[in-house]
């Protein structure tokens, strides 16, 4: 953030506002640890704010400091549409474009607010009063820590928002593995440590809570991973059949496309997930290196994020997604493979 948003910001909050925070649609660890880290911040100045998330989040993440407060625009749609209309500031929080918020976008669009973006997201939409991107950032929670900092109120970051901002910060690095982990990244987790994120214990709250039927899916998605060596790519596919029989909830297959990048010499790694509810198949996808997901995702598939990881989308069936990725990935063999 540059002095001038940083003093429109200090303008806006100096006085009473009434406060909406929002996540992308399928809310992860980063969005919503952002959003209830800034939401516990800004309550402590004395603001009015709440979070309404466009749609259910995992249940691994409803531990979270504040998770209890959160309104969801698509099961609680009167509160939700009060709390917008209402608003006069909304804070957009881990995605750059009204369209990540589903059927909340239209909403968005016709609001006359003060909006304040948050996000690390590339090619962000010009519709913020304070746009705040840095595609550098780990996460929205490092942005969310930062944000905190240029007002100059580190000394408010309680325990609780510690550890919702941890959260992000954790779950967005892969465990602080990835490529945008930086030194700095490091600085802000021990400060988040220091200031009362157990972090032992985050870890073992995201991680290690699955239930039976997870576990089960997870088996199922590893024996139907392909493996393209020629390609040094691995994909995985999961139809609506095999989720149902295995209890599918919100959030069971998070990570289940990072086991492709495990393999050797494997550099580009997806999954194929069917949706019948909204006739789709979802991709997400995943790089080491230079190949970048984010353009691959855009030029292909309805999607984008970042260089090394990146979501899509597939009008078409599975077999036909398929098919069509196949045909694509051809064209790729001189990157991919050199």
């Amino acid at each position: 953030m540059n002095l001038a948003d940083i003093s429109t910001v200090k303008s806006i909050l100096s006085q009473p506002q009434k406060i909406v925070i929002i996540p992308h649609k399928n809310p992860d660890g980063d969005a919503m640890g952002a959003c209830l880290g800034l939401y516990a911040f800004l309550k402590g100045m004395g603001q009015n704010a709440r979070v309404v998330a466009p749609n259910d989040y995992p249940k691994f993440l409803k531990w979270m400091p504040g998770h209890d407060t959160v309104v969801n625009f698509e099961w609680d749609n009167g509160e939700a549409q009060r709390l917008l209309d209402e608003a006069t500031v909304i804070f957009t929080l881990d995605f750059n474009d009204f369209s990540r918020t589903g059927q909340m976008a239209s909403v968005l669009e016709a609001k006359e607010a003060d909006f304040i973006m948050i996000d690390h997201h590339q090619q962000p939409s010009d519709y913020a009063k304070v746009t705040y991107s840095d595609v550098s950032m780990s996460s929205t929670c490092e942005m969310i820590y930062n944000f905190i900092d240029f007002l100059g109120q580190t000394d408010s970051i309680t325990a609780d928002i510690a550890s919702n901002l941890y959260t992000g910060i954790m779950t967005d690095t892969g465990s602080f593995k990835y490529r945008s982990t930086s030194s700095k990244t490091h600085r802000v987790v021990a400060d988040l440590i220091e200031r009362g994120a157990d972090n032992m214990e985050i870890h073992r709250q995201v991680f290690d809570t699955n239930s039976p039927s997870r576990l089960h899916l997870l088996g199922v998605a590893l024996s139907n991973m392909v493996i393209l060596p020629e390609y040094r790519t691995a994909y995985i596919t999961l139809t609506q059949e095999e989720l149902d029989a295995n209890d599918f909830k919100k959030g069971d297959t998070e990570g289940f496309v990072n086991y492709g990048l495990t393999l050797e010499g494997i550099i580009f790694a997806l999954i194929f997930i069917e949706n019948k509810d909204e006739g789709i198949i979802k991709i997400s996808l995943r790089s080491v290196g230079d190949f970048s997901v984010n353009e691959f995702a855009r030029k292909h598939f309805n999607g984008g994020g970042h260089d090394n990881a990146a979501g899509g989308r597939s009008d078409l069936s599975m077999d036909e997604t398929l098919e069509q990725f196949n045909e694509i990935l051809k064209t790729y063999k001189g990157t991919l493979n050199p």
